[in-house]
């Protein structure tokens, strides 16, 4: 009697923070897409998943901008109006862009190229294993989380970014001394934000908001509907070890 080999379990689905859309894109997008990736894009190995990051060596950043100099990370970096105004001002830091929807990439792309922008990579692909997986402990100066999705629903709220977890992350990437940068217009985000890194490795040092960040569209139509504004800015302690 012939069996029925049985089946491989299915591998664990990670919740992830987002959920990826593929939007149309105008040929403008599609145009900057294709003639800058190669450029500003940074290539990294996939894992199974679509834009998931495969544990690999981590990258040596003064190879990829050519040169040391401070690095600066925003996750979820849109349609790149904050990091290419801040490259911009600041010729002198290094940027790093993390970002999983095309459109806004591509978008990214163009302004990068616009402004001739030497001192901007991007890295198509989650940021928690981008992070994890790619950026050595202790390279980064400053992390920015400008209005990450706020999943208000209470059963959606273990896909929120950030969480203690992601805080321990934070602080084993983040130089000693370097800051945290949060914004969002949900008041439970900032308070979930707040008991994420209410430990004795972050100083809370600013809540007034952050002057490089230029006010974008989605941020001016929160504004018009009545809603505030929650900055908040981290310190990592000084005279935290971090440990692998």
């Amino acid at each position: 009697m012939e069996t029925t080999p049985a089946q491989p379990p299915r591998p664990h689905r990670q919740v992830v923070t987002y959920v990826r859309r593929s939007p149309r894109m105008t040929s403008s997008q599609a145009s900057w897409l294709q003639d800058y990736a190669a450029r500003w894009i940074v290539p990294v190995i996939e894992d199974s998943r679509i834009t998931s990051v495969a544990a690999q060596p981590c990258l040596d950043f003064a190879t990829i901008f050519a040169r040391s100099a401070p690095l600066i990370a925003e996750i979820g970096c849109g349609h790149g109006e904050a990091i290419t105004t801040s490259a911009r001002l600041h010729p002198q830091t290094n940027f790093l862009g993390f970002e999983v929807f095309d459109a806004s990439i591509a978008s990214t792309l163009g302004k990068i190229a616009a402004n001739e922008l030497t001192n901007v990579r991007l890295i198509a692909a989650d940021a928690i294993g981008g992070l994890a997986h790619l950026v050595p402990d202790q390279a980064l100066s400053e992390v920015w989380i400008f209005f990450p999705d706020p999943w208000p629903k209470k059963r959606h709220h273990k896909r929120r970014l950030v969480s203690p977890a992601f805080a321990d992350l934070l602080a084993q990437k983040l130089t000693p001394g370097g800051l945290i940068r949060l914004a969002t217009d949900w008041e439970s985000y900032a308070t979930a934000a707040e008991a994420a890194f209410a430990d004795h490795r972050f100083e809370l040092v600013a809540q007034t908001r952050f002057t490089d960040r230029p006010i974008t569209k989605f941020e001016a139509r929160a504004i018009a509907a009545g809603r505030t504004i929650y900055d908040l800015t981290y310190r990592v302690d000084c005279n935290h070890e971090n440990t692998p």
